[in-house]
């Protein structure tokens, strides 16, 4: 599965998102123009909640769990519906599980050596993570190295305004989490951060 096929290449984290709250989120965030939402396993729940994002998605969008540490998370976020695979870390066995499954696998990467084992175990794309340690000075010495092809998505303190910083340095998309979603936000209020973060996308691609 091609990780550049989904436009735009932003994916929606929704941490502590509840199975009543899905559908509803889901249908925001799909409205809004989000095509890969994203919930981490370490909260409860998790598991119904891809079920039922997996269940709605429209055909050009992608589901998937978060914090993957283990081939059992894989396999129970591949049996919920969901096929993409997002960690904060680099564990070449559960890449190399997610990507026999044709998932489209996000591991967390924070230097070269990680980002090179995690290509080498099947990585379509990397999560350069925590984006605030790295920073854009870091991401554009590591893309220096890295294959021209491969995604750099760099998750945590991103925003409408330093999301043009981080596409100067070679960003090709990112994941986005409390700057978009909380629990038991009013849909209206994240209607209105949704299309921030897709207009600010769609500037910086036109510029």
């Amino acid at each position: 599965m091609n990780p550049n096929l989904f436009d735009p290449p932003l994916v929606a984290i929704l941490r502590g998102l509840t199975p009543s709250e899905a559908p509803k989120v889901a249908e925001v965030l799909f409205g809004a123009g989000f095509r890969m939402l994203e919930v981490p396993l370490n909260r409860p729940n998790a598991l119904e909640c891809i079920a039922i994002l997996a269940s709605i998605k429209p055909g050009d969008a992608i589901v998937g769990g978060g914090t993957m540490l283990t081939h059992a998370d894989v396999d129970a976020v591949y049996s919920a519906g969901g096929r993409l695979m997002v960690a904060p870390n680099c564990h070449r066995a559960v890449i190399s599980h997610a990507a026999g499954l044709q998932m489209v696998c996000a591991p967390g990467v924070a230097t070269p050596t990680e980002a090179f084992d995690a290509l080498d175990a099947g990585a379509q794309v990397l999560k350069v993570f925590p984006a605030e340690m790295v920073g854009p000075a870091g991401l554009k010495a590591m893309k220096t190295v890295l294959p021209p092809e491969v995604p750099l998505w760099p998750v945590g303190g991103i925003s409408p305004d330093n999301m043009a910083g981080w596409v100067a340095a070679g960003a090709n998309g990112f994941g986005i989490g409390g700057a978009l979603y909380a629990p038991g936000m009013a849909p209206t209020t994240l209607q209105r951060q949704a299309e921030a973060f897709i207009a600010a996308w769609r500037a910086r691609r036109a510029a």
